[in-house]
């Protein structure tokens, strides 16, 4: 599989790492082709990995993930160019944080509207599933850091078969069926994405960021 990753930050990084592990061709997307962090991290990820501006690596991928500050996201994306972001699976991992008055940073969108809302409506011809953005990046891509990967991903979105294929993402990643949890439409992302405030309050409560969640009923 083609996955255009955006964003060059440790969640970007460590995704795109994972994806090239398990044999997916992964381009870097930044502003700059010529981004150094992108041209490092290729280095590192092998063969399999290419560093792109966002159009270059938008254009021709299968997948795309937005692993960028939630508060570029769009503008990110718009960057992308909309023909590249038609008829795709767009993964959101991103957050609205907003730093601007400091630490701990309170959200630009929440409650009746969430930022993988707001990619869905400007490209409505995306397919927008958000997933993974509950937890530090590590536990991202290696579910058995936490409880021996007894712990649950939450993902939401409007398009079944685009679900679909991120849950295969998701298994091969090494997330158990069982622990995948599908929250539904795509207003489910407003729930996932309001639970960083207290995620963050966690972190700093238990010192490290190597948490998760586990729902039992």
């Amino acid at each position: 599989m083609k996955i255009a990753v955006l964003g060059t930050g440790p969640v970007g990084r460590t995704l795109g790492s994972k994806f090239t592990a398990l044999g997916h061709t992964v381009a870097m997307g930044s502003r700059d082709a010529a981004n150094p962090t992108a041209a490092e991290w290729v280095v590192s990820a092998g063969a399999k990995a290419r560093a792109a501006s966002f159009s270059g690596a938008a254009e021709g991928s299968d997948v795309i993930v937005n692993a960028t500050a939630g508060a570029s996201s769009l503008l990110a994306l718009n960057a992308c160019g909309a023909r590249n972001l038609a008829g795709k699976v767009l993964i959101d991992v991103a957050n609205a944080l907003d730093f601007s008055a400091g630490f701990p940073p309170s959200l630009s969108v929440l409650n009746t509207d969430s930022l993988a809302e707001s990619i869905q409506r400007v490209f409505p011809d995306a397919m927008v599933v958000k997933t993974l953005n509950t937890m530090a990046a590590p536990v991202m891509v290696d579910p058995q850091l936490v409880a021996g990967g007894d712990h649950d991903v939450f993902l939401a979105g409007n398009d079944d078969d685009a679900k679909a294929v991120v849950v295969g993402l998701l298994q091969e990643i090494g997330w158990q069926p069982g622990h995948i949890r599908d929250l539904g439409g795509l207003d489910g992302a407003r729930g996932m994405e309001m639970y960083l405030p207290l995620w963050l309050r966690l972190m700093g409560n238990l010192g490290h960021a190597s948490f998760n969640f586990r729902v039992v009923s």
